[in-house]
C-alpha cells in the first residue's frame, strides 16, 4: 500500500508538471522555472516522502490480498496530473495579473505552490478515509512533508540567486555572444520573409 501511494503520488505529479510547463511556455516570455530549480523541486520532494516506508495504512487496505493495478494508476495520474494544473494555472493568473510579478518572483511564486501542493497532497492520497480525523499520517511522513513545504520559499529564492551568481560569472566573451546570438535569432525571425523562385 506504502508503495502504491509513493507510485501515484510521483507519476501524477510529474505528469501535471509536465502538463504546466507545456502551457506556460505558450504565453510566458521566459521560462516558467529555472532548471535547477525544477531539479531542487523533484529533490526536495523525494526528500519529504522518505518517510512514507513508515506510514500508517488503514485496516481495511490490509484486510486481504493486494494486487497491482497498473490501470488505477494510469487513470489517477491522468485525471489527477491535469486536475494539479488547475491550480497551477490559477497561481500563473494571480502572479501575473494581481501581483504583476516579474521573472524572478514567478520562478519563486510556482515554486512554492507546486511544491507545497505535492507534499502536502500525501495526506489525501494516503487514505480513503476522512484525513487527519479518522486516519492519521505517521509522525516521521508529517514532519518531512510540512517541513519540506515550509522551506519551499527560502529554497527557490536561493536557487533563483545561486542560478544568477553562476549566469554573472561567466566569462564576458561568452555572455556576450550568448546575447549577440539571441539578439540575431529575434532580429532574423522579425525580417524574414519567404523567397520565391
Amino acid at each position: 500500500q506504502n508503495v502504491t501511494k509513493y507510485v501515484l503520488m510521483g507519476s501524477s505529479s510529474n505528469f501535471g508538471n509536465m502538463f504546466s510547463m507545456a502551457g506556460a511556455a505558450l504565453f510566458l516570455p521566459f521560462l516558467p522555472m529555472l532548471p535547477i530549480q525544477i531539479l531542487l523541486n523533484n529533490l526536495l520532494y523525494d526528500v519529504s516522502e522518505i518517510a512514507i516506508p513508515f506510514d500508517d495504512v488503514d485496516q481495511e487496505a490490509t484486510a486481504g490480498p493486494v494486487r497491482w493495478d497498473v490501470k488505477l494508476i494510469e487513470k489517477f495520474m491522468l485525471v489527477f496530473g491535469p486536475v494539479s494544473s488547475i491550480f497551477d494555472f490559477l497561481t500563473f493568473y494571480v502572479l501575473l495579473h494581481y501581483f504583476h510579478a516579474p521573472e524572478a518572483e514567478f520562478h519563486t511564486g510556482w515554486f512554492v505552490e507546486s511544491l507545497a501542493t505535492q507534499t502536502l497532497v500525501v495526506f489525501l492520497i494516503r487514505t480513503r478515509r476522512v484525513p487527519f480525523f479518522r486516519s492519521r499520517p505517521s509522525l516521521p511522513l508529517a514532519i518531512t512533508s510540512i517541513a519540506c513545504a515550509a522551506s519551499s520559499r527560502h529554497a527557490a529564492t536561493a536557487a533563483d540567486q545561486g542560478a544568477r551568481t553562476a549566469q554573472s560569472r561567466r566569462p564576458p566573451s561568452a555572455r556576450a555572444g550568448r546575447t549577440l546570438r539571441d539578439r540575431t535569432e529575434r532580429t532574423g525571425a522579425r525580417h524574414s520573409r519567404p523567397i520565391s523562385v
